[in-house]
C-alpha cells in the first residue's frame, strides 16, 4: 500500500496532463439536495483522464524500450493518452483499436500521435483488441502500455484523488468513479484511503458491462461473455488482475445504472457546464443520483469524476431521446380512446397543462383509437396519478417509460394506412411550442371532424412541427379555408405528398 502512495506523489503526469477544476454543480446539487462536485477530466489535452496513466507509465520506460517502441489496446479514450505521450517522448506506437470505437476517437489518435502512431482495428470489444495487441508485442518486440492494470498506469491515475484531497479540505462523504477495467478507481481508492479512510470511494458501471462488480460479488474475476457498447470506454469483458485486488480490498461498493440514468447524467452535466461528456464520462454522475436516492443522503458531499468527453456527435440524437426518461422526467404512454368526435378532445384536457413531448396516432378501427404519447412530468409519482386519472375517466392506459421495445422503435413507427379513413386531407403545421397550442387548435376545428391522424415530436425549437391527418366531408371545404386562416398558425398541404400516398393514405 505503500508503495502506491509513494508511486502516486512522484508520478510523472503532469509534463502532459493538467491539474482540472472541482466544480460546484449548482443545478444537480439543488435538486438532489446534496452538494455534488464535478472533477473535470474531460478538460485533459485528449479529454479524458487517461493521458495521466498512460504517459506515467511511458516516461517510466528506459531509453532501449522507447526506441523499440510501444504497443496498446484502447477503446479510444487510452489510445489518444499513448498518441500524445509517443508525440511528445518522441517514440513509435502501435495502437489496437476495436472495430466499434466512434470515429472521433480514431481521428483523435491520428491527431495526438501525429506521425508517431499506427492504428488497428480488430474485434468488437476491447478484450478482442487486447488479444490481438498481445500477438503483436510478441512478434514486434514492442512494450506493452496496458490501459489500466499496471503500477505505474494505476498510479497516474491515482493523481486524480491527490488532486480532489488538496482542492476540498471540507470533509467529503464519497468519491464516485467510472470502471471499466479499474485502473482509474484502484488508484483513486489506493490514494484516498491511505490519507483519508473516511472518505467512501464508490465504483459505478452499466448493468451491461459489470465485469467489476460480478467479480467483487464472486470474489474471484469474473469474465462476461459480452459487453454493451453505448458506454464504450468501459466495455471490458474481464477487470485487471492488480486492479481486481485493490479494488476487493479498498472499494466500497460498486453501484449499477442503466443506459437511460447514462443519458440523464449527461444531461446533467451539460445543465450546469455547457459541456457534454461521452457516455463513461458520466457513470460517476449517474451512479452518484442513483447511490444519494437509495441512501436518502441529504447535505452530503459527493465528487464525481467526468472522466472522459469524447463523445461521437451523432450519439446525441439518443441521449437526448433518452435522458428526460432516465431521469422519469418523461411517461411514455399508450392510450386507448373511443373513435368518436370530442374524444381526443377530452382526452388532451385530462393531460392539463403538462408539456407533450410527442404524440402518435393513426385510424386504425371505427370503434377504437390507440394513442402514443410522451408526456413531461416531475417524477415516476406523477406518472403514476396520471395513469389513474386516464383510467378513472374509462381511457385505458398503459405506461410504456420502461418498455425498450416501445422507446427504441415502436415510437418512431406508429402509422400505416387506413383504408376507412374515408375523406382524409393531410396539413402540416407549425405550432408555437407553448401550453395551450393544441388546445386551441382542437377547439377551433369543427367538432365533426374527426381526426385520423396526428405525430408530433418536441424538438426543442421555437415551433412543433405537427402532422395531422382531418376526415373532412368536400361539402365543408369552405368552413375548412375559414378554419386555417384564422388558427394563426402556418400550415401546409400534404395531401398530395407520394410518401403520404406510400404509407399513410
Amino acid at each position: 500500500m505503500q508503495s502506491y502512495l509513494k508511486r502516486i506523489l512522484t508520478a510523472r503526469v503532469y509534463d502532459v496532463a493538467v491539474e482540472t477544476p472541482l466544480e460546484h454543480a449548482p443545478n444537480l446539487s439543488a435538486r438532489t439536495g446534496n452538494n455534488i462536485l464535478f472533477k473535470r477530466e474531460d478538460m485533459q489535452p485528449v479529454f479524458s483522464f487517461k493521458l495521466r496513466g498512460a504517459y506515467n507509465k511511458m516516461a517510466h520506460l528506459s531509453p532501449e524500450q522507447l526506441k523499440k517502441g510501444v504497443i496498446a489496446a484502447s477503446a479510444g479514450n487510452h489510445a489518444q493518452g499513448v498518441a500524445l505521450s509517443a508525440h511528445r517522448l518522441g517514440c513509435k506506437a502501435i495502437i489496437v483499436m476495436p472495430t466499434t470505437t466512434p470515429q472521433v476517437k480514431i481521428e483523435a489518435v491520428r491527431h495526438f500521435g501525429q506521425r508517431s502512431v499506427e492504428i488497428v482495428l480488430h474485434g468488437d470489444s476491447y478484450s478482442d483488441a487486447y488479444t490481438h495487441a498481445k500477438l503483436l508485442e510478441t512478434e514486434k518486440q514492442l512494450t506493452f502500455v496496458h490501459p489500466f492494470d499496471d503500477p505505474d498506469v494505476i498510479a497516474g491515475q491515482g493523481t486524480i484523488a491527490m488532486e480532489i484531497l488538496r482542492q476540498r479540505q471540507a470533509p467529503i462523504h464519497a468519491i464516485f468513479c467510472a470502471i471499466g477495467g479499474g485502473g482509474l478507481i484502484a488508484g483513486v481508492a489506493a490514494y484516498v484511503k491511505q490519507v483519508r479512510p473516511d472518505i467512501k470511494v464508490i465504483g459505478v458501471q452499466t448493468t451491461d458491462s459489470d465485469a467489476m462488480a460480478r467479480s467483487l460479488k464472486a470474489k474471484k474475476r469474473v469474465t462476461l461473455g459480452d459487453v454493451g457498447l453505448f458506454s464504450d470506454g468501459t466495455a471490458v469483458k474481464i477487470a485487471g488482475e492488480e486492479t481486481f485486488r485493490l479494488c476487493k480490498q479498498f472499494v466500497d461498493e460498486v453501484v449499477l445504472v442503466d443506459t437511460d440514468e447514462v443519458c440523464a447524467a449527461i444531461k446533467d452535466v451539460f445543465q450546469d457546464t455547457r459541456s457534454i461528456l461521452e457516455p463513461a464520462g458520466a457513470l460517476a454522475v449517474a451512479g452518484a443520483k442513483t447511490y444519494a436516492k437509495r441512501e436518502g443522503l441529504k447535505g452530503e458531499t459527493l465528487v464525481t469524476v467526468c472522466s472522459g468527453a469524447n463523445m461521437n456527435f451523432d450519439r446525441l440524437r439518443f441521449v437526448a431521446e433518452r435522458s428526460e426518461i432516465g431521469e422519469k422526467r418523461e411517461a411514455l404512454l399508450a392510450v386507448t380512446i373511443p373513435e368518436t368526435p370530442g374524444s381526443f378532445r377530452k382526452f388532451c384536457s385530462l393531460l392539463g397543462k403538462r408539456n407533450i413531448t410527442e404524440f402518435n396516432y393513426r385510424f386504425a378501427d371505427p370503434k377504437a383509437a390507440q394513442v402514443f404519447v410522451g408526456i413531461q412530468v416531475k417524477d415516476q409519482s406523477e406518472t403514476t396519478d396520471l395513469v389513474e386519472k386516464l383510467q378513472r375517466n374509462k381511457l385505458p392506459t398503459l405506461d410504456l417509460s420502461d418498455n425498450e421495445m416501445a422507446k427504441l422503435h415502436l415510437r418512431h413507427l406508429v402509422g400505416g394506412h387506413a383504408p376507412e379513413a374515408k375523406n382524409e386531407i393531410l396539413f402540416r403545421f407549425e405550432f408555437p411550442e407553448r401550453p395551450g397550442a393544441l388546445m386551441n387548435f382542437l377547439n377551433s376545428m369543427n367538432h365533426n371532424w374527426n381526426i385520423s391522424l396526428f405525430h408530433y415530436r418536441n424538438h426543442g425549437a421555437d415551433y412543433g412541427r405537427v402532422l395531422v391527418g382531418m376526415q373532412v366531408p368536400k361539402s365543408d371545404k369552405g368552413e375548412l379555408k375559414i378554419f386555417l386562416d384564422t388558427l394563426g398558425y402556418p400550415y401546409w398541404d400534404e395531401s398530395g405528398n407520394p410518401a403520404y400516398k406510400l404509407f399513410l393514405g
